[in-house]
């Protein structure tokens, strides 16, 4: 995971001062970092029996479907609202100052199928447990959460506590 974490770049003061942020661009560009981290988290799932992996707007559409191809599973986007074209259904849901609102159609998961969550990074785990209901409402059942990055010193596992949390890098 070494290797892995040697690929993330660290931008300080975004995107806002006293932030260092955690920009995986170069992980993605880099040929053997992308491939490392879908099969890295493919591997930790792949005897779960995923039928659908969920990725959350935008950078989990970067893994999550990769990783459902490597599963032989189908792959469901949750949106910002006013992206999805069909009959949908929303979760608003607190940040650290104000809301925000998350989407997914309402036949984007049927009843009783095996979920795995996929997101970049976790930090508080709001927008992940946002996620998590929105399929749960659907008859989800979610096997897991995985993300490329956990920030362990926000806690966001607190927020899912209930599900496995699988994380590639950790910081």
């Amino acid at each position: 995971m070494d290797n892995l974490k040697n690929l993330v770049r660290e931008v300080p003061d975004f995107p806002k001062k006293g932030i260092i942020f955690k920009d995986i661009t170069p992980l993605l560009q880099s040929p053997n970092g992308l491939r490392g981290a879908v099969e890295t988290i493919s591997d930790y799932y792949k005897n779960k029996k995923i039928d659908i992996v969920v990725g959350a707007e935008a950078r989990g559409f970067i893994l999550a479907p990769t990783v459902a191809f490597n599963l032989g599973a189908g792959f469901t986007p949750i949106r910002k609202p006013g992206k999805l074209p069909y009959e949908k259904i929303s979760m608003s849901y607190a940040l650290e100052y104000g809301t925000d609102v998350l989407e997914i159609h309402k036949d984007g998961i049927k009843n009783g199928q095996r979920v795995l969550m996929i997101d970049d990074l976790l930090a508080t785990g709001g927008t992940m447990a946002a996620c998590c209901k929105l399929v749960e409402s659907l008859g989800g059942q979610i096997v897991g959460c995985a993300f490329l990055i956990e920030l362990t010193f926000l806690n966001g596992k607190q927020a899912l506590n209930k599900y496995d949390i699988f994380s590639v890098i950790k910081y």
